[in-house]
């Protein structure tokens, strides 16, 4: 049986991880779930962009601390 995601809440949850501070929110873990949400949205044909809530240099801690947007629908 095949089941669909819905990406709506695939996104709540991504910025959610996103967001997060604490130790366990590593910048690898981030990084996972950036690029989870991005091959979401872009295969979905929803990608709409991000904001950065952290820092915006690669080499910034914080660089994946962001929010991802979806096209209205």
């Amino acid at each position: 049986m095949r089941k669909t995601a819905n990406v709506k809440e695939l996104l709540d949850y991504a910025n959610r991880q996103l967001a997060r501070t604490d130790e366990h929110a590593t910048y690898d873990f981030k990084s996972g779930i950036a690029t989870m949400i991005q091959t979401v949205l872009f295969n979905s044909n929803q990608y709409n962009g991000y904001i950065h809530l952290g820092g915006n240099k690669i080499e910034d801690a914080d660089y994946y601390a962001r929010a991802y947007h979806m096209k209205k629908e």
